[in-house]
């Protein structure tokens, strides 16, 4: 293995864990903010309750997130120099926008979030859940803004080998922009819904937290019936973009080698490059071009009509693409065996139902993790779609040793990172709502004790401590005392 494939492995890594927290933390945001907003208008305590306990596991996901996606800038500057000294006035400005817009609203509202509900009004505390709603979100557009414009590059200029902008409002909103964020922001929040539900079925499976658990349930299915059609349908309109700007990347995804107007629906095949050819596909005529292009009159171009040096490798995204495709049907079927279960008047006791809809708690973020390979993959051997090799990016000085040794390190440090805040989140959701609602009121009322003491008893403490007499408080020295 040489530097560059080290680092795009090295890259990957760090990439794909952090992305799992905001596949979890946009919609969990925006599912906080509804609960905030349910308490506030009908004064139930079971929404509070509920608020409470998912605003604790948002706070250490949210933590997590921080601390995964720091590292990536630093990547940016150690292994990808030319990279980043080719576009960094494109990226480096739509990164920075992100921090200052988004970062700074996150944190600032989330401490009033997890701590103030017993110390500003319920309307402060319900905006401050939109807020750090609306950060989740802003932090998405800009994210996705800077990797939709190396998918589809436009509104710069070319100046000594570097892209400077020469139309902000057209650089942001490139041609995939509007597509990719809307099919990644429903999928972020589509899995949100998807844990919620699991949650839910997964207490009522054990009798617990009846009513937290009939409201999550009630609640995620209601959003799923109209988010996973949703998802379909911009999909659909993501994957007719891609057809227009990316064409390779979608004959990679279809496994099509040859130019057609009538593009087979390839069920299954390995895909042999150095053929060029399909081993072993189970394939049904002529379907594909129904929801490639809804008709037969378009022509689809195939890997055969790009050099071989342009095109992507093909395995990957083909099977990642049906991955997602896949999961995606799943998906469906969780909402149309809820609905199936409700009709029977057992949406909370059927347990069929509810074991396949903890089982489902993971797919959507391996639906995530599937699209994300399928759009950087098959965006492969462009860094910049068409103007900027990967290769060209990498620093030249790279020694292949010492990124092998830092992806180590990185795989070793994910690795305990994340399976340390796994068992720290299953925990919390095996105490339940009930004792989250507990312990965030003893927080409020430890905070309201600290601001309610005078200030004197601060500033006056180490001179009652330095006025006692030797051998005060058990014997202590006043040195020991005063520094106790």
């Amino acid at each position: 293995m040489d530097a560059l494939l080290l680092s795009r492995l090295q890259f990957a890594w760090v990439v794909a864990f952090h992305i799992l927290l905001p596949a979890f933390t946009v919609g969990l945001s925006c599912y906080i903010a509804t609960l905030e907003t349910l308490w506030w208008i009908r004064k139930d305590d079971v929404y509070r309750r509920l608020s409470a306990f998912w605003i604790k596991i948002f706070a250490v996901s949210f933590g997590m997130g921080v601390v995964s996606g720091v590292v990536m800038p630093f990547q940016f500057g150690t292994n990808w120099s030319r990279f980043i000294d080719a576009t960094g006035s494109v990226i480096g400005p739509l990164l920075g926008y992100e921090v200052i817009t988004a970062f700074f609203l996150e944190a600032a509202f989330l401490g009033v979030l997890l701590f103030g509900r017993k110390l500003v009004p319920q309307w402060a505390h319900v905006l401050s859940a939109y807020l750090v709603a609306f950060g989740t979100l802003l932090s998405s557009f800009w994210i996705l803004a800077s990797n939709s414009w190396m998918q589809t590059p436009v509104g710069h200029d070319v100046v000594d080998g570097r892209f400077v902008p020469a139309d902000l409002v057209q650089l942001i909103f490139n041609p995939s922009f509007p597509y990719r964020l809307v099919h990644t922001v429903t999928a972020f929040v589509v899995t949100t819904a998807l844990v919620v539900l699991g949650v839910g079925a997964h207490y009522l499976l054990q009798r617990r937290h009846a009513d937290e658990s009939r409201i999550m349930v009630r609640m995620s299915l209601v959003f799923l019936t109209v988010m996973v059609p949703f998802q379909i349908v911009v999909g659909d309109l993501h994957g007719l973009n891609t057809l227009h700007h990316q064409p390779a990347k979608l004959a990679a995804m279809e496994g099509l080698w040859e130019t057609t107007t009538h593009v087979p629906l390839s069920l299954f095949a390995l895909p042999d490059e150095n053929a060029e050819r399909n081993r072993y596909e189970l394939a049904i005529p002529a379907v594909g071009s129904l929801y490639l292009t809804h008709g037969f009159s378009t022509e689809v171009r195939g890997l055969r009509s790009f050099p071989r040096e342009d095109r992507p490798p093909v395995a990957i995204p083909y099977f990642a693409f049906r991955i997602m495709v896949g999961l995606g049907v799943l998906m469906l079927a969780i909402v149309i065996s809820g609905w199936v279960a409700y009709r029977r008047g057992r949406l909370y006791e059927s347990r069929a139902f509810l074991r396949f809809a903890r089982l489902g708690m993971p797919t959507g973020f391996l639906a995530v993790l599937a699209g994300w390979t399928v759009t950087e993959v098959g965006r492969q051997p462009w860094v910049v779609y068409g103007l900027m090799r990967t290769a060209d990016g990498v620093t030249p000085s790279l020694v292949a040793a010492d990124v092998a040794l830092s992806f180590a390190a990185y795989i070793v440090g994910y690795l305990v990172m994340f399976g340390g805040g796994f068992v720290l989140l299953r925990r919390m959701v095996l105490i339940g709502p009930e004792r989250a609602s507990e312990t965030e009121a003893e927080d409020a009322g430890e905070t309201r004790k600290r601001s309610a003491r005078p200030l004197s008893a601060v500033t006056d403490a180490p001179r009652r401590d330095a006025a006692r007499p030797a051998g005060a408080a058990g014997g202590a020295q006043p040195e020991a005392g005063h520094g106790a």
